[in-house]
């Protein structure tokens, strides 16, 4: 079939990978969605051209009125869904309390599968679709200090690998997209999560705390082989039109690096390098 025109729903397109998405898909012809949490993010949007409606991943209410919404416009087609919504909650996991992580999950997981169930009958009544999540490096390896954002990563990543095996007898093509450091704003957005939820002066990790202030809060790219968010969207296009879209992407030599050292190296090996990853993030160094 010709993309031309294909609808597809974006989550989390106020800035970074969403926002890059948004803007590249419509360039190519499709009819993008674009879809944000806050209000002004969907005004702004809408100024710069993009079909944009309000979507909070929080709330059963807001994901299943922006998917009628969808519907009403496209007369009952949606093409694809694009689910890269979502926040990383900082914190050692003895610093994190159940709030915290359910807060972390309710974004991250249960509001990303409840926009997946809620567009798989679609998809399943015109025969076709491609749905594509976008996890992370921290869904294959985790990294200290970000306990929440991992497990919620390790999450979503069984959660696709099964719906991939559930809907083998359909049209429907299931992917996960693992990039590792992208330009964006997910460590602006980090710090102001760690800055309302972690109790630093009273942790036992203080020091590594103030450490992590500094790469959080350090302007442009601090990780090695940092990349531009248009490495995602040549991965989103792939998953989107190739007739077999892949099971997994990966983005980013960090994710083809971890990806590779976990078949091959022992636990205790592999334990050895993410701590080298972590402190040199920590120190400003590459490592």
């Amino acid at each position: 079939m010709s993309h031309q025109h294909s609808a597809i729903l974006i989550t989390g397109c106020s800035s970074g990978i969403g926002y890059y998405a948004a803007r590249g898909l419509k360039a190519r012809g499709y009819r993008v969605f674009a879809t944000a949490r806050k209000q002004d993010d969907v005004e702004r949007l809408r100024a710069q051209g993009l079909e944009s409606l309000r979507l909070d991943l929080d709330s059963s209410e807001s994901i299943h009125a922006a998917v009628e919404e969808i519907l009403e416009l496209t007369a009952g087609r949606l093409y694809g869904l694009f689910n890269n919504g979502g926040y990383g909650q900082p914190g050692a996991v003895e610093d994190l309390s159940r709030d915290m992580l359910r807060a972390q999950f309710e974004t991250n997981v249960f509001g990303s599968i409840e926009l997946t169930n809620a567009v798989i009958p679609i998809m399943r009544r015109q025969g076709f679709g491609r749905i594509i999540q976008n996890s992370s490096v921290l869904g294959l390896v985790a990294l200290p200090y970000r306990g929440a954002y991992n497990a919620s990563k390790y999450a979503l990543e069984g959660f696709y690998d099964t719906l991939r095996l559930e809907l083998a007898d359909t049209n429907i093509q299931v992917s996960l997209i693992e990039p590792g450091p992208i330009e964006s704003r997910f460590r602006a957005n980090a710090h102001a999560v760690y800055q309302r939820t972690i109790d630093v002066e009273h942790s036992r990790h203080y020091s590594t705390y103030r450490a992590m202030e500094q790469r959080l809060t350090k302007p442009g790219p601090v990780a090695p082989f940092t990349l531009g968010p248009e490495a995602v969207l040549v991965k989103l296009l792939h998953a989107l039109e190739s007739p077999h879209a892949r099971a997994h992407y990966y983005v980013t030599v960090p994710t083809w690096f971890f990806g590779i050292l976990k078949r091959v190296l022992p636990t205790c090996g592999m334990d050895w390098i993410l701590r080298r990853v972590s402190r040199g993030e920590n120190s400003g160094k590459s490592t």
